[in-house]
């Protein structure tokens, strides 16, 4: 009886922490608020005068999950994922998060222990595993077959937008000892580099095995985020390449949008994709990560550099000629993959400005937008269209650009016609198409809905856009961003400072 009062004392104090988010580290009040890369609510100081609002079903009892009392009781001494969630719970430094994001910890727990336990069998220290190279393993497989499936399953975690996905994966990759063969990457970059191993090997009978041999010689715990398939060459080879990592005990840790079974819905030549979709299922425990929050709208959402509305692009150039200061603008070239380049129309201090045409309208890919933020921080983005089904490729490498954007945390000015949810009203999915009512003449009909663009893929990850086109301009991703360019000027005032001075 006096557990289940404390509980309930418990929750209506955790209840009273609604209000606040943050902005930067300056101790003057502290607050709550939800974490912009990670979707957890963290506990730090804060200027009295930031404002924000949490989801009203965000707080729970920390006194209703058992775990956090032990942990904070000193009762429990491990290591996971879990285990460190709790602790932080426990220390302060993060406030309670939705309970389904905690099933997914136990999900992750699991697995976490399931590996610990089964190290030497997995092959997961890279110090006592094998050394031989990926043709090497290729080549003697021609004479010995072989196939070793790992002990221990992998992890599919699916979910809706802003549901803390990529935050859990992170936390649980970086529990896993620094010793052990593993890659956390992101899904179109793991695909880039694979198509860029399958170049080398060309004229090797199978040189999907030999890339495959390579990947799990390096890293036989991959933890890929963002699965999602829309590049009918992915599609067409993701089957044999998994078949080839499982086979060599490659362990998948994933995070999708979408359930296995909804993946390259409607895609071109889908049949062939299928089997990709039961290995999966066979060699990974799948996992809803049920939760309705999106936790980057819980961000203090403000206008940041999202600028509505027509002829604006004199401000997006006072912004860009702001932020570059006393250094001088000049078209550039970057490189990207397999030798080729990418033409940046102004770039100057770690800034580059394109028109939306030259970046979403020609046949640019993931490729170009990786090369492109390694080289820069900040991108100005001139005229984003409303999209529809007349620029529905274009809407696709807008998703994309985003989704590495986001990836490699980029900052974003652009001119927009619309609030990033009105750029997409022309998106929808079958379901939602089904839905839209009839108009009750056929050509008021043909003139609303002659641009709706009826794509599954598309729109799916619209939400996804939009979702972190919101946490993009928010003040909390912005000034996360600043410390991130501060911290990297400082590593390299120091590195300079002891070239010039050597001790």
């Amino acid at each position: 009886m006096r557990a289940a009062l404390r509980s309930i004392k418990q929750f209506r104090s955790a209840s009273r922490y609604r209000g606040d988010t943050i902005s930067d580290g300056f101790p003057k009040r502290q607050h709550f608020w939800a974490n912009t890369s990670g979707r957890a609510a963290y506990c730090l100081h804060q200027y009295a005068d930031i404002r924000g609002c949490y989801h009203p079903s965000y707080p729970f009892s920390r006194g209703l999950h058992a775990d956090a009392a032990r942990v904070a009781n000193g009762e429990i001494d491990g290591a996971g994922p879990l285990v460190e969630y709790e602790r932080r719970i426990a220390s302060g430094e993060l406030v309670d998060g939705d309970i389904c994001q905690l099933g997914t910890l136990r999900e992750l727990q699991r697995l976490y222990d399931q590996l610990v336990q089964n190290a030497d069998a997995c092959q997961l220290d890279r110090y006592a595993a094998s050394e031989k190279a990926g043709r090497s393993r290729w080549l003697w497989s021609r004479f010995i077959p072989q196939s070793s499936y790992s002990p221990v399953k992998g992890l599919y975690l699916y979910g809706g937008v802003g549901t803390g996905k990529t935050m859990l994966m992170d936390l649980f990759f970086e529990q896993l000892p620094s010793s052990w063969r593993k890659k956390r990457i992101h899904f179109h970059d793991f695909m880039l580099n694979i198509h860029s191993h399958l170049q080398k090997h060309k004229g090797v009978a199978d040189p999907l095995e030999v890339v495959a041999g390579e990947v799990s010689d390096e890293s036989i715990l991959l933890c890929l985020d963002e699965f999602m398939v829309t590049d009918v060459a992915d599609a067409l080879i993701l089957n044999r390449l998994f078949r080839h990592l499982f086979c060599n005990g490659a362990v998948l840790v994933s995070t999708s949008n979408r359930a296995p079974d909804k993946l390259y819905e409607g895609g071109l030549q889908r049949d062939l994709f299928l089997p990709f979709i039961d290995i999966l299922k066979e060699r990974c425990v799948v996992h809803e990560i049920g939760s309705s929050i999106d936790y980057r709208k819980m961000t203090s959402a403000q206008q940041g550099f999202y600028f509505v509305g027509k002829n604006l692009s004199s401000l997006l150039n006072e912004k860009f000629f702001q932020l570059i200061g006393e250094y001088r603008a000049v078209p550039q070239e970057v490189e990207v993959v397999m030798g080729r380049t990418l033409r940046v129309p102004l770039g100057a201090n770690g800034c580059a400005y394109f028109p939306f045409e030259e970046l979403c309208d020609r046949p640019l890919g993931a490729a170009d937008y990786f090369g492109l933020f390694k080289k820069f921080h900040t991108l100005a983005l001139e005229g984003v269209p409303r999209l529809g089904l007349h620029n529905r490729t274009a809407a696709y490498r807008f998703v994309t650009l985003v989704d590495v954007m986001y990836e490699n945390r980029a900052r974003l000015l652009c001119t927009a016609d619309a609030t990033p949810i009105q750029l997409f009203e022309k998106i929808v999915t079958i379901a939602d198409a089904q839905q839209i009512s009839p108009r009750t003449s056929s050509r008021s009909r043909k003139n609303d809905d002659s641009d709706i663009c009826v794509d599954n893929e598309l729109g799916f990850a619209k939400d996804r856009t939009i979702s972190r086109l919101t946490e993009m301009n928010s003040r909390e991703y912005l000034e996360q961003h600043a410390a991130m360019l501060a911290q990297k000027q400082q590593s390299y005032e120091e590195c300079s400072k002891n070239a010039l001075h050597p001790q």
